[in-house]
């Protein structure tokens, strides 16, 4: 049980009412990670936009992003999220448990096209060694088909997944996948 209250989709109403009814018809159902925030409507709302704003994202696909919080999750150890971005990757992004695995141990075995395993390195390079980030790193990626707002984006998404580690981690939220 997560040490913060959290309202139930049974007995939410108004603003949280409202988005829960969106997530419930996205996902048919409302994970635990979104109950958690039940007790800052206004939260949830900001969290709901932001994953509505990756999910339609032009460029930046669901594989990498979903490996992008793996592997930061996985740095950070936040069991949930590293538990369900494995579940998304094998159930919605098709890749074995295998692929997954061979990602966790070495993240340049990333199942994924090289421009994208590219971003997720520079990604996770950003996110535990921002200093080291170089004029050099950018360039490789623009070179790649990369523009500065898909960079941003992606490192954007690697470091919000940060903050979320900690909220999770700090309030203990249950694993339900």
């Amino acid at each position: 049980m997560s040490l913060i209250a959290t309202v139930t989709p049974q007995n939410a109403s108004g603003t949280l009412g409202a988005l829960y009814a969106e997530m419930e018809q996205a996902f048919g159902r409302i994970p635990n990670a979104f109950q958690l925030y039940s007790s800052s409507p206004e939260l949830l709302a900001q969290q709901w936009a932001q994953i509505r704003y990756y999910g339609e994202h032009p460029t930046l696909n669901f594989p990498l992003l979903a490996m992008i919080r793996l592997l930061v999750s996985q740095e950070n150890a936040c069991e949930y999220c590293v538990g369900f971005n494995e579940a998304m990757l094998i159930h919605r992004a098709g890749l074995s448990a295998e692929q997954v695995a061979a990602a966790k141990r070495n993240a340049a075995d990333a199942p994924l096209p090289d421009k994208d395993k590219a971003m997720l390195l520079f990604v996770l390079k950003a996110t535990k060694t921002p200093k080291a980030v170089e004029k050099a790193d950018l360039d490789g990626l623009r070179s790649m088909g990369w523009n500065d707002g898909d960079i941003l984006d992606a490192v954007h998404h690697g470091a919000r997944n940060m903050a979320v580690d900690v909220v999770f981690n700090a309030f203990k939220v249950d694993d339900d996948f």
